[in-house]
């Protein structure tokens, strides 16, 4: 009866087979038409007649009729487009560096100025301006002929006195200090100076020590200051005169160090502004003006903005516009030299407003109408076919459209062979498909080139990494990713580099999304490929000279956009991917973790309704896992598919001795049927796949129920039935009716957790065993497995059943070590 079993399994298996692999060649032809009609779409009613063939005949208008010339169109507004002015703007950090600058020569000039000391040093009432400048300025030789003059000019208006007004000034008037000499140390005092009224004498020097006439006391300008000199002494007085005289020589030693200074500046720097002495010149008010408008005439000018280009000349004349009526006389070489110098082009061109502006004129360019006349000659034949002539044939409906069967074979083949290194690929991977799941791999692949042909340049790169890899293995989709990245190109016109910089995000995402374990890292994964597109997008566009073609700004726009759409795509794949999990029966490492949530509503009914249940569930999963994980299998999928391998047992919970909790056993005291006691037992698998198909649990799941028990021997039941066939001859004994209905385990999962279901009630049972005892119990148990060809379809080799006994000691082992053995303690009653 076993092997009529087998044979009708072997059967059903070859059956199921042929018919997978009818859906698989079905799924196949599928996918080859739809990339080729997708990828191929512009070789559908392709033109007959092509620009710069030769014309098969003549071809005459057929009626009367305008006609656009897009090539004149286009070149209109191509000219158009380049005649446009450019947009600008003000450059904000040249005009803070140019500002920054001007600052620095302002408070240079009045770091000159404060070493000169205060200008002018005297009221100009009592000295004039000019008159002050000449004697902070005037050579030590003038200085020098000056102190003669006034000393002379004293002596002869104190000799046309009266004598009686001389001696009475001497006997009563005290001597004076020297006059300082021009370097300004005090002469010495040999000799007295007697004041006379309205008068001064000097100090006598000997004739050969008298200065000699020169050309310097001849000059208005010295004859001038003398005069102002002689007149401040009459109005004042010989000792105000003398203090005079004294502080001009300390305004003229100040003068000198600022000279000094300047000359450090020119030595230090050419190019300095500050060569002259206009600077020091100024007046304390005509600086002070001088400095408050070169600023304003500064921010006026860098607000109105100085484009590149711009004359040398027109920029002078701007400047000596704003400058002649706001700055001093005196001050404007000056200011227009410090404004000259610092001055600089500050404008910019405004790329978006640019190219708005070049956009608006482009489209009110009106399109070239050419007016065609009926049985006018269109071309003739012989002729090569121009734009223009073709623009013509097309809109009279001349080009004999027809598809291109060639071109649409050659890529028929190209991504047959694409298909066929897929599949090579996924029979060499463990990670099995249904046809579900290769349908929606088709799907996925579609969404790509489908974009591309709808004109969406952004396209679905960063979703398709993102849903392969999570659905998938890695290597699946890194390899779908990679074919697609060779097949576009050769029918899709794309840029390569959107297309590798949207293939290299695509695989980063496919390689890392299955080892994420929330959607919180998920939505990570999105931003990281978002930034991986996006900068080697920039990257490969700077490294090819994108930005010295169509801009900076634009490489960087593109870059910026190239990102955003890569997170955008990552936000929708994260969107539907519960739907798809669901829509496609998937099972992703977070849907699992979803799954084996102990708050669960299923899983919580399991722990209430059948404790002693839900506590072998517990045991089974924890030695699942761990030969799992030894074994590199799907942890996840083991933990959550072993969770609800028993729920079936909720239809009849006493029905399983570890429900009843040392309660009378039902099957002895009420069924005492084997073949009914069977048939409960047997229940609990279909009541388990009905429950779960009515939580809509995956299909991955819902295997664990029926093939963790496989098609093994309800071996209690039997022997007793086979006791009563013994002992009754007209009983009929069938053995199928003490058999669990299988399938057998189809996968290394499902046939770990059939193992540590079976090991488990005698892990339980062992106490006071070596492990090397529990080891040989548990090889005995295995080996019947395996003698029972349990496990012949679910992978595990005989070599792992060994490695797998020895992982369930290991767990058994921590969860039954020895405890220490506390001294009892005696109990008295005290009153």
């Amino acid at each position: 009866m076993a092997k009529s079993i087998k044979t009708q399994t072997g059967m059903i298996a070859v059956g199921l087979s042929w018919v997978h692999e009818q859906r698989s060649s079905v799924v196949l032809a599928i996918a080859v038409a739809s990339l080729t009609g997708v990828l191929g779409h512009k070789l559908y009613n392709q033109p007959q007649l092509q620009i710069g063939a030769y014309a098969p005949q003549t071809f005459k208008a057929p009626y009367s009729i305008g006609i656009e010339n897009k090539q004149q169109t286009e070149a209109r507004r191509k000219a158009v487009s380049k005649s446009s002015t450019s947009v600008l703007m003000v450059d904000t950090s040249t005009t803070a560096k140019i500002n920054q600058q001007l600052q620095q020569l302002l408070d240079q000039g009045n770091e000159i100025r404060s070493v000169a000391g205060s200008f002018p040093f005297l009221d100009t009432a009592a000295l004039s301006l000019p008159t002050q400048q000449y004697l902070r300025a005037c050579s030590d030789s003038e200085w020098k002929a000056l102190l003669a003059a006034i000393e002379n000019q004293s002596k002869q208006k104190l000799e046309l006195l009266p004598k009686h007004q001389t001696r009475q000034r001497h006997n009563s008037a005290k001597y004076l200090p020297l006059f300082p000499s021009a370097t300004g140390s005090p002469i010495e005092q040999n000799q007295s100076l007697i004041e006379e009224p309205n008068s001064l004498n000097l100090i006598q020097s000997p004739a050969s020590e008298q200065p000699k006439p020169s050309n310097i006391t001849q000059s208005k300008d010295f004859q001038l200051v003398v005069g102002e000199l002689d007149a401040y002494r009459i109005t004042t007085s010989a000792q105000n005169l003398l203090s005079l005289v004294q502080q001009i020589s300390q305004v003229r030693q100040r003068y000198i160090q600022a000279k000094a200074q300047l000359l450090q500046l020119e030595t230090a720097n050419p190019q300095t502004i500050y060569q002259e002495t206009v600077i020091l010149d100024l007046s304390d008010d005509d600086w002070s003006s001088t400095y408050t408008q070169i600023r304003q005439i500064a921010d006026r000018i860098l607000t109105q903005g100085i484009p590149e280009g711009l004359p040398d000349q027109i920029l002078q004349k701007a400047v000596s516009i704003h400058i002649q009526d706001l700055v001093p006389k005196d001050a404007e070489v000056l200011a227009s030299k410090l404004l000259l110098t610092v001055l600089k082009p500050n404008l910019k061109k405004d790329e978006a407003k640019t190219r708005i502006q070049a956009q608006q004129a482009v489209e009110g360019v009106l399109p070239v109408i050419v007016n065609v006349k009926q049985g006018e000659v269109i071309v003739r034949k012989g002729q090569k076919i121009t734009d223009w002539q073709f623009d013509v044939l097309e809109e009279y409906k001349l080009i004999r459209r027809e598809n291109n069967w060639l071109g649409l074979t050659k890529l028929a083949v190209i991504i047959t062979g694409a298909i066929g290194i897929f599949v090579w690929v996924e029979k060499h991977n463990k990670h099995r498909l249904r046809q579900r799941d290769r349908l929606l791999i088709l799907l996925l692949t579609l969404s790509t080139p489908g974009a591309i042909a709808m004109g969406i340049v952004h396209t679905t790169w960063s979703a398709v990494g993102l849903l392969l890899g999570s659905f998938y293995s890695p290597i699946l989709g890194t390899t779908v990713i990679g074919l697609l990245l060779l097949v576009i190109p050769t029918s899709l016109e794309v840029s390569k580099i959107a297309l590798v910089a949207g293939a290299t995000g695509s695989i980063l995402g496919s390689c890392i999304a299955q080892r994420l374990r929330s959607r919180e890292e998920l939505a990570i994964l999105g931003v990281a490929i978002a930034a991986t597109q996006g900068g080697l997008y920039l990257i490969l566009s700077l490294f090819f000279g994108g930005a010295f073609s169509i801009g900076w700004y634009m490489v960087f726009q593109a870059a910026g956009l190239f990102t955003l759409s890569g997170l955008a795509w990552s936000i929708v794949a994260l969107g539907v991917s519960p739907y798809l999990e669901k829509l496609f029966d998937l099972v992703t490492p977070i849907r699992l973790a979803e799954l084996a949530n102990p708050n669960r509503p299923l899983l919580k009914k399991l722990a209430t309704a059948t404790p002693g249940t839900f506590q072998h569930t517990l045991f089974v999963a924890t030695l699942a896992e761990a030969a799992a994980k030894k074994l590199g299998c799907n942890v996840e999928l083991v933990r959550a598919g072993t969770l609800y391998h028993d729920i079936g047992k909720m239809h009849d919970p006493l029905g399983f001795i570890e429900n009843q909790m040392g309660g009378p056993n039902k099957h002895e005291t009420e069924i005492q049927n084997p073949w009914k006691s069977a048939e409960i037992i047997k229940k609990h698998v279909s009541e388990g796949l009905v429950m779960a198909r009515k939580h809509w649990l995956p299909t991955a799941i819902q295997a664990f129920i029926p093939e963790h028990q496989g098609t093994i021997l309800i071996a209690y039941f039997y022997h007793q039935a086979q006791q009563q066939a013994q002992a009754d001859p007209s009983i009929k004994l069938d053995e199928a009716d003490f058999r669990y209905d299988g399938p057998i385990p189809q996968s290394r999962e499902t046939g770990i957790v059939m193992l540590a279901d079976a090991c488990e009630a005698a892990l339980r049972s062992l106490k006071e065993v070596t492990p090397e005892q529990a080891l040989t119990t548990l090889n005995n148990i295995l080996r019947a497995r395996w003698q029972d060809n349990q496990l012949q379809e679910s992978g595990l080799t005989r070599d792992e059943m060994t490695q797998i006994a020895q992982i369930f000691v290991e767990v058994w082992q921590q969860f039954h070590h020895k405890r220490i053995v506390y001294p009892k303690l005696k109990v008295t009653n005290e009153k």
